[in-house]
């Protein structure tokens, strides 16, 4: 009846959605182009993820880090309707969709023995005014959600952390950037604060998507900042851009 009054429409092809089906139909779902990188500990994503944290490294003239993970649930393009699916959480206030999504990531990291040692979650925070005008912050959205799965396992006690990432100062969007105009543009602007409890064993940053690596591996260095390596910063996001 509620269907009958307020139809619900799959997110990315429009479709009416059946008594069963939620947030996407059962065509689109079945034709989701997942990434199936949460088993994998290199990949494309994971790739581009290092090599950016490898770049800043060799500017401060550091050493080297190990191989950090990354994973994301499917593949993101502009031609596409999956595009919708990260579109209407960040843009559309549509959480329960976005909660739908990062549930099934989480479910998935939690199978994959690369996540098993996760003990904090920490989404890419927003500025406190962007945070205002949106009403919330979409990747503590999907970093709760990726916590609640990881926390199904026998034995997990893995926190959401979002106190420890802050950001300092209001970045412009980075939509229409080039690849070194967002690392400028990000570069800087977030602070980590020091543990109060014990350190973590490894850290899973948290995003809707990841494009260029830029945002991410700016958290990263902050993060590295106080958290020195063994420590692992891997990062999650619902979609991964294959091409910059």
């Amino acid at each position: 009846m509620a269907d009958f009054l307020l139809p619900r429409h799959c997110v990315v092809c429009g479709r009416p959605l059946g008594l069963h089906e939620r947030h996407i139909c059962l065509y689109c779902d079945a034709d989701l182009p997942l990434t199936r990188c949460w088993t994998q500990a290199s990949h494309p994503m994971a790739d581009r993820y290092n090599a950016r944290i490898q770049e800043y490294l060799q500017e401060e003239q550091e050493r080297l880090e190990h191989y950090q993970y990354a994973a994301s649930l499917f593949y993101y393009s502009e031609e596409a309707g999956y595009r919708e699916i990260p579109q209407a959480l960040k843009y559309g206030g549509q959480l329960e969709l976005g909660r739908h999504f990062a549930a099934r990531l989480g479910a998935l990291l939690a199978e994959s023995p690369l996540w098993a040692d996760v003990d904090w979650v920490v989404p890419v925070p927003l500025h406190w005014l962007r945070r205002w005008r949106r009403g919330y912050n979409q990747a503590a959205v999907i970093a709760g959600e990726i916590t609640r799965e990881l926390n199904r396992r026998p034995g997990a006690r893995v926190q959401l952390r979002t106190d420890v990432l802050l950001r300092r100062r209001h970045t412009l969007t980075q939509t229409r950037m080039s690849g070194p105009q967002k690392r400028h543009n990000v570069s800087g602007a977030f602070r980590a604060r020091p543990a109060a409890s014990d350190a973590p064993r490894h850290i899973l940053l948290v995003d809707d998507v990841f494009t260029s690596g830029s945002t991410l591996t700016a958290c990263h260095q902050a993060l590295r900042a106080v958290f020195p390596p063994p420590v692992r910063i891997s990062a999650a996001t619902l979609a991964f851009v294959q091409e910059e």
